[in-house]
């Protein structure tokens, strides 16, 4: 891959991916978005990465859209920026079958909280804060946070950070159970690093269908999810992981699990 504005590094089973725009908060701008699409192919295909940290360089997870960029723009249409730039990461995002780590390191505002909602776990700094703000410039939410905010929080909130945009801290967010931990500064890299280590010892295949069910289980009715659970769950019974998980459970001993 050659990419410009993402960083990418693998070590072991884990996939690093770092937005790497500092300088503006890691606001997207047409070459991050492709490098982000890109990054997400090459992660689907890699048998090896059984669960992915995304993060932003800097101080900043992301900021959004980079406005500055198509400042110059006539005629830009905001929909076809999203059919061909935003939707395809959101989307590779939620079909990907192995976890994905928000490491929220600042602020996550616009398309990037969008980008944050859209991952299976998120850490926050103590000093982070998700901003829903489209409304100040005009705009309705986009890239899926229309979709990810009313089903974590209550319509009412939902709606308050819609339509007001305020910046939510990281503890806010925390309570309102929009993330998973809040860590300081110092320890927030050792916190991530225990749950991707978690996840990249974990039974991935189970993971990954767990994700594609709760995914589907947010439409669809309860005859539908108990057929989709009885067909996963005979997959998940033919797998190396649960042939390893019951003998690690008859020895006495921790499995070994192969995400396969």
């Amino acid at each position: 891959m050659e990419l410009t504005c993402v960083l990418y590094e693998k070590k072991g089973n884990i996939a690093y991916v770092t937005l790497n725009r500092p300088d503006v908060f890691n606001a997207f701008n047409d070459e991050q978005s492709y490098d982000m699409q890109a990054v997400f192919k090459e992660i689907k295909k890699d048998n090896e990465v059984r669960v992915v940290v995304l993060t932003g360089a800097g101080k900043a997870f992301c900021s959004g859209q980079d406005l500055k960029a198509i400042a110059g723009s006539k005629n830009r249409s905001l929909s076809d920026s999203l059919y061909k730039r935003y939707n395809p990461i959101i989307k590779a995002m939620r079909e990907l079958p192995k976890p994905i780590i928000c490491r929220m390191n600042g602020v996550a505002a616009g398309a990037g909280a969008s980008l944050a909602l859209a991952c299976d776990f998120i850490i926050a700094s103590e000093k982070a804060s998700l901003i829903e703000v489209f409304v100040n410039v005009g705009l309705v939410p986009d890239s899926g946070s229309s979709y990810f905010l009313p089903k974590a929080i209550s319509p009412a909130r939902a709606f308050e950070m819609a339509t007001m945009a305020p910046k939510v801290s990281a503890q806010q967010a925390l309570e309102w159970g929009l993330i998973n931990r809040v860590a300081s500064e110092e320890d927030l890299d050792s916190t991530v690093q225990q749950i991707a280590d978690y996840y990249a010892q974990a039974p991935t295949l189970s993971i990954g269908m767990i994700k594609a069910m709760l995914n589907k289980a947010a439409h669809s009715d309860l005859d539908t999810m108990l057929q989709y659970e009885a067909y996963c769950q005979e997959i998940a019974g033919r797998s190396e992981d649960y042939k390893e998980g019951v003998t690690a459970f008859n020895e006495k001993r921790k499995p070994e699990f192969k995400g396969k």
